[in-house]
């Protein structure tokens, strides 16, 4: 195979990012990783939280819902418009990746149409698109937890002692105990990530990362071929409607990240404006992609993507089970190592909250004029406190907490208010208490012998602002690395929608010549550190005491809640 930098006439490959709100892509030159053209499509549905588009039907609270045809035209217009803004041939195309928030999840029928569009299913929640940060299956998945304890069930060790309300099986059993006859109605349970691949290639396939970090599907031998899912018995006692889950829903073709999916449909290809029978690369979960695209696919790198939420990938040559974290798997982000997955549930939607929900007109007002708006205005008055200063400490449990204690009940907790407080304070000791939540992961993986040598930064929060990144340096006392690529999870899935295609024999040769060194590094100041080990030692009570135990208050004001919600239906 000859190098893409020899080649004569240039080569080009599409990445397609899936994210909560709208879906990205790049056209990617594959000689250099050099992005010719991008473009944004919001989901015209959004996620669908309090109302269903669909008769208005009201939803609980914890509901987050999208309609899978939003992603679908959402994918036309972006490589419309990349082609159009290129004036790249789209016979020049020779690949496509995509990535995929997750875990996502939808039922379909044995073609891959979702129930959600089917008319009897319209105005049904449950046959929507359930998004990652659906958490209203929390109790679900603590009667998973509560079996697979009462078991003994080896596959939870790999999750971190606990499966999250986030995940796959949760929000299934949540669809059997509510709406059953969705489930009975459904043929396949399935991945937005996935189903989109399906759609696309005509081909039904799993990527290993996604069954693995969110479907109980666990290695048990030398690879990841070797792995699989708790039986059917454990299955059955969750509920006897689950007895077939496996074999019915999850048994497609399990494949490697940067694996041929399949190739483009003439149905596809029409619809898309491109040429038939292109190479589609298995689908991958965003936060993985985003490894590749910071140029990261050795050990001791630890990658945060961040953004509405954040995610924490670490690549290792051993695998460990590690309490508290959300899983590791064999080969998934890159052949032949261990990838780590941890995460925050609240992140930049929790700035986003206060700021939206908090602030006083005439604060809005002053910020109009101000480089950055309201967020840059307040971040300016932010990093003029000193460490302590504000008196304030927060929880960063707004959407619940993904790492280490894995439970979406939890909720936000903020010490210190008094009348004097000032939104730029409390604006300070969020950001904070994100950086101490992300310091409880890092501890929870060096004090199982998994080193972090580095921390790496991509996604939108972390390339708009330097306060954050800063502070973050602060509180971990690592160095923090600016990942070059300002899309990188899109990068990151055009770089295995290079591999899939062959142009590169190998997932690294590909990230050596498609992604370029971070462009800044945030140094911890000394100072600053030590004193924030005085709270984070603070914030490790207030950790520990709302958030380890089974009697936390947080647990029972959200029972009430659930019980004043139930007397009300």
């Amino acid at each position: 195979m000859n190098s893409p930098h020899k080649l004569s006439t240039p080569r080009y490959v599409l990445g397609i990012d899936f994210g909560t709100l709208s879906a990205r892509a790049v056209l990617v030159d594959v000689a250099n990783g050099e992005v010719c053209a991008s473009a944004v499509e919001s989901y015209p549905h959004g996620v669908m939280e309090e109302i269903l588009d669909e008769g208005k039907v009201p939803l609980p609270p914890q509901t987050a819902l999208q309609d899978p045809s939003d992603y679908w035209r959402a994918l036309r217009r972006t490589i419309q418009a990349v082609l159009k803004k290129s004036k790249v041939s789209p016979n020049s195309i020779v690949g496509l990746g995509t990535d995929f928030t997750c875990s996502t999840v939808l039922p379909t029928d044995k073609e891959g149409v979702p129930l959600c569009l089917k008319p009897q299913f319209r105005q049904e929640p449950h046959a929507y698109v359930k998004l990652w940060k659906h958490h209203a299956s929390q109790p679900e998945a603590d009667l998973i937890n509560a079996m697979a304890a009462k078991r003994n069930e080896d596959f939870i060790t790999a999750y971190g002692g606990r499966y999250s309300s986030e995940w796959l099986v949760s929000k299934v059993l949540e669809t059997v105990r509510k709406a059953p006859e969705v489930h009975r109605a459904a043929d396949r349970w399935i991945e937005a990530g996935d189903w989109i691949i399906w759609k696309l290639t005509g081909v039904e396939c799993r990527g290993v990362s996604a069954s693995g970090f969110k479907a109980m599907r666990v290695v048990q031998g030398a690879n990841a071929t070797d792995a699989e899912y708790p039986d059917s018995i454990f299955f059955a006692k969750l509920h006897p409607d689950l007895s077939t889950l496996v074999e019915k829903h999850l048994a497609a073709p399990h494949l490697k990240p940067g694996a041929c999916a399949g190739h483009l449909t003439a149905t596809a290809a029409k619809h898309l404006g491109l040429p038939v029978g292109i190479p589609i690369a298995v689908g991958n979960i965003d936060a993985h992609a985003a490894v590749l695209g910071c140029g990261v696919g050795e050990p001791g790198r630890l990658v945060m993507i961040m953004g509405t939420s954040s995610c924490h990938l670490l690549l290792a040559k051993n695998g460990r089970r590690i309490p508290g974290i959300c899983g590791v798997v064999q080969d998934g982000v890159m052949d032949g190592l261990w990838a780590y997955e941890a995460g925050q549930a609240g992140v930049g939607d929790m700035l986003a909250w206060f700021v939206e929900n908090n602030l006083p007109a005439s604060l809005t007002r002053e910020a109009r004029g101000f480089q950055g708006g309201i967020h840059g205005l307040l971040s300016d008055r932010a990093a003029q406190l000193k460490v302590g200063q504000s008196g304030l400490l927060a929880l960063d449990w707004w959407n619940g907490n993904r790492s280490v204690l894995m439970d979406a009940d939890l909720s936000g907790l903020l010490v210190g208010l008094t009348i004097q407080t000032k939104p730029h304070e409390i604006y300070r000791a969020l950001i904070e208490g994100i950086a101490f939540g992300t310091r409880k992961i890092i501890d929870a993986f060096t004090s199982n012998k998994i080193t972090v040598r580095e921390v790496v930064a991509c996604g939108g929060l972390a390339t708009k602002n330097n306060l954050i990144l800063q502070i973050y340096a602060d509180v971990i006392g690592h160095p923090i690395q600016l990942a070059a690529a300002p899309e990188a999870s899109a990068l990151g899935s055009a770089i295995f929608g290079a591999v899939a295609a062959g142009v590169y024999p190998t997932t690294s040769s590909a990230i050596r010549s498609m992604t370029k060194p971070p462009i800044k590094t945030f140094i911890p100041n000394k100072e600053n550190h030590r004193k924030y080990d005085l709270l984070y030692k603070e914030y490790t009570r207030l950790h520990d005491y709302f958030g380890a135990s089974a009697a936390s208050p947080m647990k029972r004001l959200r029972n009430l809640q659930r019980a004043s919600l139930s007397s009300n239906q």
